[in-house]
């Protein structure tokens, strides 16, 4: 019995060991163009886009767009008010990408935003 010999049998074992979600399945074949785009997406991305970008009431501490942001992408609020710090504190980019949130995303059970509702009402002036 040689080096490679006992390599191979310590690979068949380990490969006995695996759990069945790590074996290969049936779509190996198949390119990644072909496989739903579901398969490499990390799982706060899969999750993501299950409802309009809105923010909300509960959980806000301002305007509610960290909120709103964090439940869109199912990450922890925290996480987006701490990179919205550090954009303000590097740059100074948070503050205006904050207000630009807040004019551009509807309120929780509004159809529009602020935004929107400033440019329509500039629209209907004008006729």
């Amino acid at each position: 019995m040689n080096a490679s010999d006992t390599s191979h049998e310590a690979e068949a074992q380990i490969n006995d060991q695996t759990p069945d979600n790590d074996k290969p399945s049936s779509d190996q074949g198949q390119s990644y163009s072909d496989r739903p785009s579901s398969d490499w997406q990390p799982e706060f991305m899969r999750s993501s886009g299950n409802g309009p970008l809105y923010r909300p009431h509960d959980g806000r501490m301002v305007f509610g767009v960290c909120a709103g942001i964090a439940q869109y992408l199912n990450v922890d609020v925290n996480v987006i008010r701490i990179v919205f710090a550090v954009l303000t504190v590097i740059g100074g980019a948070g503050i205006p990408v904050y207000i630009a949130g807040w004019l551009l995303l509807p309120e929780e059970g509004a159809e529009q935003s602020i935004a929107s509702e400033f440019i329509g009402s500039l629209q209907g002036r004008s006729r």
